[in-house]
């Protein structure tokens, strides 16, 4: 017993000079960063001891406080067969999930494996509680704990759907990839020659595939990106949200923010950093679909969700990318009662042949579910445009928001003045011209314009119970501060039924 712990408290030499030129930390050095100093207790360090060079079999397992909050660690140990997983591996795994459920603890996956030890594939793989037990219990932990993935390495082939199933996927660029099939599969089988960054890079995957959340440079940055992910989360989704002491925006937000031209773009973020508190906006796939911003701040020193379009980044349409991101963020605020708010610049969802084959309704039809489903208070905040099925994907009056409130600057319709007029009456447009010339057809365009525009006027909207309240973007924190006070006992129950099917 003394040897195998002896083999398992260190890397080899050889070990650990291949973790430091690949700028990576001993799996128990990261574990040492991620919990409180001296904490960690071990489950399950002598599995597999009888046998030579398996210590730990390759998984570090247990548990420990992360700012005094208990939290279930999963970690793999890329010096022992390169993170690959063996039959006790495999249950030492099983063993922290069924835990993790029993109690109710969040769990923190640190993976950095290369897949299963194909040496013990019938023993690991096919049984009640081989591999696929692992994915089992991950489904059924979702939405009930928070899971939070650092990917420091590789997730390779079915390993790699273990940071799919957590709520957010940190990723070292430079080290990090997570793919079903390797470069070399890939030619073998499909014929194609590829990179391993190409393939499935920390950087693809934070910018194209979606499936990373944060991109990082190191190690230890990822562990503090984790630890500082959990301090927005509850423990569990009976417990409360953790409260901080609260504290001023960085900055005021003011009219001269946001400028009053809907055709004009500015970055959404000065909106975000007038409504949160300092320095506390955690985003979440900055680098995928930046059309939409989401992530989670906090207001008052009380977590909040952010949905909010940013004209910066293609205008700020919806596309199939952005809504996918905003349903997941919205179901992970619902799982975890965190209200959300919207501020919404929208022009809609994105038209054409391209995006209707790549399947534009289903998509947004997926985020307009997650927005009518959540039962967390919502707040639509319209800061300029919000047309046509946008508005309903931005928590729109149809959609039961505790309120929508509108900034002056703000526009609500089925689609812009420009657009609407040239649908409605395009053949007259091209008559008028026609008969009396560009001078008589500006007069008329302009003239059905400002009807138009007084149809859809804030005044009216507001007369009509479209909106809630009309207000000066100083006063919009203060605002959304106090309904969020009186929203706190909101009933959380939506629809009696099994389950909804969502449009995925």
């Amino acid at each position: 017993m003394r040897e195998a712990h002896a083999a398992s408290e260190r890397p080899t030499d050889k070990a650990a000079a291949k973790l430091e030129s690949q700028n990576k930390l001993y799996v128990r050095d990261r574990i040492a960063l991620l919990v409180d100093e001296g904490s960690f207790v071990e489950d399950g360090r002598y599995a597999n001891a009888l046998a030579a060079g398996l210590p730990a079999d390759g998984v570090v397992t247990g548990r420990g406080p992360v700012d005094d909050r208990p939290v279930i660690i999963i970690a793999n140990d890329p010096t022992v067969k390169a993170g690959s997983w063996g039959a006790r591996t495999v249950e030492k795994i099983v063993r922290s999930t069924e835990t993790a459920l029993r109690e109710e603890l969040p769990v923190f996956w640190l993976v950095d494996s290369a897949g299963a030890r194909i040496t013990d594939r019938v023993e690991m793989f096919p049984g009640r509680r081989g591999a696929g037990h692992i994915f089992h219990n991950q489904v059924a932990l979702s939405g009930k704990v928070p899971q939070i993935c650092c990917l420091f390495g590789p997730s390779a082939a079915g390993g790699a759907y273990i940071p799919s199933f957590t709520d957010l996927v940190i990723m070292v660029e430079g080290n990090a990839s997570m793919y079903l099939g390797s470069p070399r599969m890939a030619e073998m089988v499909v014929g194609e020659k590829v990179s391993l960054d190409e393939m499935g890079g920390a950087r693809m995957h934070c910018t194209v595939s979606g499936v990373g959340d944060v991109l990082v440079r190191d190690d230890t940055e990822a562990i503090e990106t984790a630890r500082l992910w959990l301090s927005y989360l509850p423990l569990n989704w009976r417990s409360a949200l953790p409260s901080y002491a609260p504290e001023e925006p960085s900055a005021r937000l003011t009219g001269a923010t946001i400028p009053e031209r809907e055709s004009q773009p500015f970055d959404v973020h000065e909106v975000i950093d007038g409504l949160v508190d300092d320095d506390s906006f955690f985003e979440v796939k900055a680098l995928f679909a930046p059309e939409l911003v989401v992530g989670l701040g906090r207001m008052s020193g009380e977590t909040v969700g952010i949905v909010a379009n940013n004209s910066m980044a293609k205008g700020g349409v919806l596309f199939t990318d952005s809504a996918d991101k905003a349903a997941r963020f919205i179901w992970l605020c619902d799982a975890y009662s965190i209200p959300l708010i919207y501020p919404a610049d929208v022009p809609g969802f994105m038209i054409g042949s391209e995006v209707e084959r790549g399947g534009i309704i289903r998509h947004g039809a997926k985020m307009v579910s997650a927005v009518a489903s959540a039962t967390v208070p919502q707040f639509c905040v319209i800061i300029r445009k919000a047309y046509g099925a946008g508005l309903y994907a931005m928590g729109g009056p149809g959609f039961a928001p505790d309120a929508t409130i509108a900034l002056p600057t703000a526009r609500i319709a089925v689609m812009g003045p420009e657009a609407a007029v040239n649908a409605v009456y395009a053949n007259k447009i091209a008559q008028v011209e026609a008969d009396e010339g560009e001078a008589a057809r500006d007069a008329y365009i302009a003239a059905q314009r400002a009807e138009y525009e007084e149809d859809v006027d804030l005044e009216r909207l507001a007369a009509d119970l479209v909106l809630d309240r009309v207000i000066e973007p100083e006063q919009l924190r203060d605002e959304l501060l106090a309904r969020l006070r009186h929203a706190r006992g909101r009933d959380r129950s939506f629809s009696e039924r099994r389950r909804g099917i969502p449009p995925v």
